[in-house]
Order: structure tokens, then sequence, then C-alpha cells
């Protein structure tokens, strides 16, 4: 059995790019940051952010292009894919991405309420708001074993 499954919550770092492939189908990219929080031996609060490049094609590419803009909070859930090409040099480059099956847009204003768009249903869904929850640090010398 295989697996590859990627969820993240973030914000989004630049205004998403939307184009048309050569064979009619629109694609469209953005970057999300995700933050890890942790406290460190001296009780000082630590930040590390991680950068994700995502992809959406076809209807759910227009709806992000439409509706996410720089600083939307989102969830994003896909696939991770690793491409590669030669660049101009010569030299080999390579990019992970994650190709969006679905979102949810998690800073609807004026409502309650967030909107879920997939890759199979592009109605607009109602969803319950999502609520960040903290998570209490555990520090690795707390651990038994």
């Amino acid at each position: 059995m295989n697996l590859n499954k990627a969820m993240i919550i973030g914000n989004v770092v630049r205004d998403p790019e939307m184009r048309t492939t050569s064979g009619g189908q629109n694609v469209t990219s953005f970057s999300v940051a995700t933050n890890m929080v942790w406290k460190d031996a001296q009780g000082q609060k630590q930040e590390k952010p991680e950068f994700h490049n995502v992809v959406a094609w076809r209807r759910l590419a227009e709806i992000v292009g439409e509706y996410l803009k720089k600083g939307s909070k989102v969830y994003i859930e896909g696939r991770l894919q690793t491409r590669s090409w030669d660049d101009p040099s010569g030299v080999k480059k390579y990019r992970t991405e994650i190709i969006a099956d679905n979102m949810i847009m998690l800073d609807n204003k004026g409502s309650n309420d967030s909107q879920q768009y997939t890759k199979d249903n592009y109605s607009q869904v109602k969803e319950e708001a999502v609520k960040e929850v903290e998570v209490e640090e555990v520090n690795v010398e707390d651990i038994p074993f």
C-alpha cells in the first residue's frame, strides 16, 4: 500500500499566478507559509517558517486565482510531486510541490463559515469555522524513554 498525502494550514505568501497550458487547462501556482513554534531550553519562544509551493489545476485553479491573495489563511490538501528540468546553463533543477486536491479558505471575512473547494466538487460547501487550537509543546527532555 502507498500513500502520498499532504495537508497544510498557513498563509499565502504571494498572490497566486494563473496561466493556461497549451492544451487549454488552467493552472495556478502559489506559495503557502506554515510556522513551527516551540520553546527552547531557556524557555524562549522560537519560530521557524516553512514555505510550500502549491499548484492547482482546472476549475480549482480558477477559484484559487479569483479568491486567494497574499496573506490569506488557507487549508490545502493534496499530494506531493517533484519535477525536474535543466536550467539554461545545463544544471539539473528540482522542485517539490503540493498538487492541490482540496482547498478551504479560513479567513472568510464577514462570515463564520469557511468555503471548501475540491478538484472534484466545485460548488461552494458550507463548513463549520475552523478554529485554531493551541497545542502544548512537549520538551524532549521530559519524555521518559
